[in-house]
């Protein structure tokens, strides 16, 4: 009886092994998805960490936009004047074929003419970029454009406070004052 009893003993071990086995998988299955309870301070800590991390990659992400923004805005401003220089080069050009024409030639009218083409020329360039000439004579004196140089008696009553003379002309770049008209106020 005692060999049965064995038997039926190493039986029911051998089916608890079997068994178990499966039990001991599903235990660790299950304790591998649960985390362990954590108490409200560890909570607090693990939360303020993921938090303090959040920050620090905005706020990285953010500076590195402002530098790139910065960076691009320089070279931005660097190569505006590009397009100007460009346009302008040709008239420079005319300015040295008018410079080797002028050493051999006599005619004052020729020189004075060429000099009127250069300067329209460059003058269309810088229009087309927005530069407009400020027309100052005869005007009521403004100091949003004008910089008085001097006063002096007013030839006429309705000269009075007004431009008389340009000594040094102003320009607009588009609607905004580029430089100011030096000028002569009547009194």
């Amino acid at each position: 009886m005692s060999t049965k009893k064995e038997g039926k003993e190493t039986e029911k071990v051998q089916q608890e092994e079997v068994v178990n086995p499966k039990a001991e998988k599903e235990s660790k299955d299950t304790a591998e998805t649960t985390e362990p309870t954590l108490s409200p301070i560890e909570l607090a800590e693990k939360e303020s960490k993921e938090w303090k991390d959040k920050y620090l990659r905005l706020y990285a992400e953010f500076d590195n936009f402002r530098k790139r923004n910065a960076k691009e805005r320089i070279d931005l401003i660097k190569s505006a004047s590009s397009d100007l220089l460009k346009d302008i080069i040709p008239a420079l050009d005319d300015f040295d074929r008018a410079i080797t024409a002028n050493a051999t030639n006599d005619d004052i009218d020729a020189v004075k003419e060429g000099f009127e083409l250069i300067r329209g020329k460059t003058f269309r360039v810088l229009e087309g970029k927005g530069l407009v000439a400020m027309d100052s004579i005869g005007k009521p004196f403004d100091v949003e454009h004008h910089e008085a140089i001097t006063n002096i008696p007013a030839p006429s009553e309705d000269m009075k406070n007004n431009v008389v003379d340009v000594i040094e002309k102003g320009y607009f770049l588009n609607d905004k004052v580029l430089r100011f008209a030096k000028v002569v106020v009547g009194q």
